[in-house]
């Protein structure tokens, strides 16, 4: 048991406490050649962000040096270095601003000003980021306290994601959407203060040199400081994780109950809309007129789903064209005339749809009849494949097929073949078949 226990142990991989001190003090430092490769980076990933291209932010992640400063905020209250601490806030602030304006420059310049998914996903922080930003963290800190570093800091720099949300919030200043802004900016306070805070519990885990400060008094108002700031980063991250887990439930409850209920004859459903923020849905019909009381009927199946019956509204094709919303007879004909293409659309595809499962359903009661009449003729045939299929070659093209296997226990001379080969073709209205024998 103890030798299980032992293989977690790093100490005998620690490097010199005092080189990775070093080390992390000499990447805090944003000046020159860290700077332009800062800003860079900045452009790769606003560049991935504008083309909604996940390959380009993650180049970006892996170009970024932004991982210099935080580590070197945790390693500063992590061993009491005051002087360290404030080298690293003020390069983590310049390097942070000089971030935020690039981006806000680019997006005032593209051409291109939609949010896509790359962006969007950056706007809503969750307790989800806040244990990315955390055990990424603890990797990095302890990748960097070893002598066996590996390829650990790049794919920190990939999971925790400092630039996207730097790049994000640059968007939202440059197209006036704060909401944007605040959301991506809560982001990067997160995975800041999270791997900053990973790599102080480390720091201390690890015994690092430790400074202290002038008086005790000093050093319990630094640790509540310190504990104040996740406090106050934690709380809200909490809330939002929570609220995405209910909008998910939401959704899934809805999705549900749309496709175990929603079916009225007559009617297709043309549409739904599902807002999980405001806990709301709305399906639109089109079809036969749906009564209130069959309205009523399906709410109350609302219940059932743990879904409140004012969550539902629905509005119908033709009845609800005749809404006060239209205006004059000329939209009224052109909103028909787009239900009646839509209703029309979804008839032929249902028909395909029927037409292919009559076919597969009326190969597999071909293939079960003829492997029955063949049990009676050949009772040693153990089991069969009977398969529609397509021979492609260069020379013929294409052409339809029967493949056919055959497991008979008992050896079958040629004449017996050839009979079963000209009965097959026989059965199935098919000349061309592949028949193959095996015991």
């Amino acid at each position: 048991m103890y030798n299980f226990f032992d293989k977690f142990s790093i100490s005998r991989e620690k490097e010199d406490l005092q080189t990775v001190i070093t080390n992390i003090d000499n990447g805090v430092v944003f000046r020159g050649t860290n700077l332009w490769v800062l800003i860079f980076a900045i452009f790769v990933a606003s560049l991935g962000l504008n083309v909604n291209s996940t390959a380009v932010i993650i180049g970006a992640m892996l170009i970024s040096p932004l991982m210099g400063p935080i580590m070197g905020i945790g390693l500063g209250m992590g061993i009491n270095d005051i002087l360290l601490l404030r080298k690293a806030i003020y390069n983590f602030a310049v390097a942070s601003g000089v971030a935020l304006v690039t981006s806000t420059i680019f997006f005032l310049l593209s051409p291109l000003d939609d949010a896509h998914s790359e962006i969007l996903a950056r706007t809503t922080p969750t307790i989800y980021d806040v244990l990315i930003a955390f055990f990424g963290g603890l990797a990095g800190i302890v990748a960097t306290s070893s002598k066996h570093k590996g390829n650990v800091i790049p794919g920190v720099a990939i999971a925790t994601a400092l630039m996207p949300p730097l790049c994000t919030a640059g968007y939202g200043l440059a197209t006036l959407q704060f909401g944007f802004f605040f959301g991506a900016i809560y982001l990067f306070i997160i995975n800041t203060v999270f791997i900053a805070l990973a790599t102080f519990i480390i720091v201390r885990l690890l015994h690092f040199p430790y400074k202290h400060l002038q008086t005790q008094q000093a050093e319990v108002i630094a640790r509540r400081i310190v504990w104040g700031v996740v406090m106050i980063t934690l709380v809200p991250s909490i809330y939002l994780g929570y609220d995405l887990v209910q909008q998910d439930r939401f959704t899934k409850k809805v999705n549900n109950f749309i496709i175990n209920e929603s079916n009225f004859p007559n009617d297709y459903l043309l549409n739904k809309k599902i807002d999980a923020k405001k806990r709301e849905f709305t399906l639109v019909y089109g079809g036969k007129e749906i009564t209130a009381p069959e309205i009523a009927l399906l709410k109350r199946q609302l219940k059932k789903y743990q879904l409140d019956t004012n969550a539902l509204e629905i509005k119908q094709g033709f009845a609800y064209l005749n809404d006060n919303n239209i205006k004059n007879n000329n939209e009224l004909d052109l909103q028909r005339s787009q239900l009646s293409k839509a209703l029309e659309i979804k008839d032929q595809q249902e028909k395909k749809l029927q037409a292919q499962l009559d076919s597969i359903y009326r190969q597999q009661r071909l293939s079960s009849e003829v492997y029955s009449e063949l049990k009676a003729l050949y009772p040693t045939l153990k089991n069969a494949v009977i398969q529609q299929a397509t021979v492609i070659s260069d020379t013929n093209g294409t052409k339809p097929t029967f493949l056919i296997l055959l497991s008979i226990s008992t050896r079958l001379s040629a004449k017996q073949k050839s009979s079963i080969s000209q009965w097959l073709k026989v059965r199935l209205n098919e000349d061309n078949i592949n028949l193959i024998f095996q015991k």
